[in-house]
């Protein structure tokens, strides 16, 4: 079975490698390196070497035995795209999500160097969603990256977003999630630059996905933005298969009004 995941944006998650290093300051209180550290505590033994990249070339079909569609994060715990992830199993990863045409997979990376050099060589059928991560203006670079990539469906995650984006452009970009950060040391995330966000995707009819606003108990601050839950996801390229808000309409997800 999937992992079902308790992110907004998604359904599921798939982890055919965890662990990781840090690359950015968004990196500073990872969410899957407490966790990991937290497993390997209780012994799991998936988690043996804490957030040491680790390949589990068991889990890599995983996928192609699950019937009902899924929206899939690949990698929750890890990036794809690390150094220390070999080129034949990145590849073997993409095999698999080309295989699975019933499930909708989404890689975010904070390696967009590594991913568009290896694009060429890799399949992309509709399915397959490449995003970046993105937490201040002065990692921009990643955005244009992934501009180059030949993803059926680009989209940016502005989580932690750790200051305002004034310049950001969403040329080329297909989706924006953009959230505060939570958890133990959580910086603060100013609404001024949420609604700055949400404000240029409603003017490009970006889909536009407002995941948290954070802190250390981030359940009860909750994911309100100006009296709306912004949950939209991309128009979809091919039939929808799932997702999140999935009774909304067909042709794109739209606003849902906070109760």
């Amino acid at each position: 079975m999937a992992q079902t995941s308790s992110i907004e944006w998604t359904e599921a998650t798939w982890n055919p490698v965890t662990g990781c290093t840090k690359v950015s300051p968004g990196c500073k209180y990872c969410y899957a390196e407490r966790m990991a550290k937290r497993l390997e505590a209780m012994g799991q033994p998936r988690y043996r070497h804490g957030f040491t990249v680790t390949l589990q070339r068991d889990l890599l079909d995983a996928p192609l035995s699950w019937r009902k569609p899924r929206l899939i994060f690949v990698n929750s715990m890890s990036d794809l795209f690390h150094e220390h992830v070999p080129t034949s199993f990145i590849e073997s990863v993409f095999k698999t999500m080309a295989a699975a045409p019933q499930h909708t997979f989404q890689i975010l990376t904070k390696r967009p160097e590594r991913l568009l050099s290896l694009a060429d060589r890799l399949p992309w059928p509709e399915q397959i969603w490449a995003g970046v991560s993105v937490e201040t203006e002065e990692y921009y670079e990643r955005i244009e990256l992934l501009r180059r990539v030949p993803s059926g469906v680009r989209f940016l995650s502005l989580e932690p977003l750790l200051s305002a984006l004034p310049s950001l452009s969403l040329t080329g970009i297909d989706w924006v999630i953009a959230g505060g950060e939570s958890g133990p040391g959580a910086r603060p995330v100013d609404v001024s630059w949420v609604r700055q966000i949400r404000d240029q995707c409603v003017h490009l009819e970006v889909p536009f996905f407002f995941k948290q606003w954070g802190g250390v108990r981030k359940k009860p601050s909750g994911r309100v933005l100006d009296g709306v839950t912004w949950s939209e996801m991309p128009k979809p390229k091919t039939r929808w298969q799932g997702g999140p808000n999935r009774n909304s309409p067909p042709d794109r997800y739209s606003a849902v009004c906070a109760p």
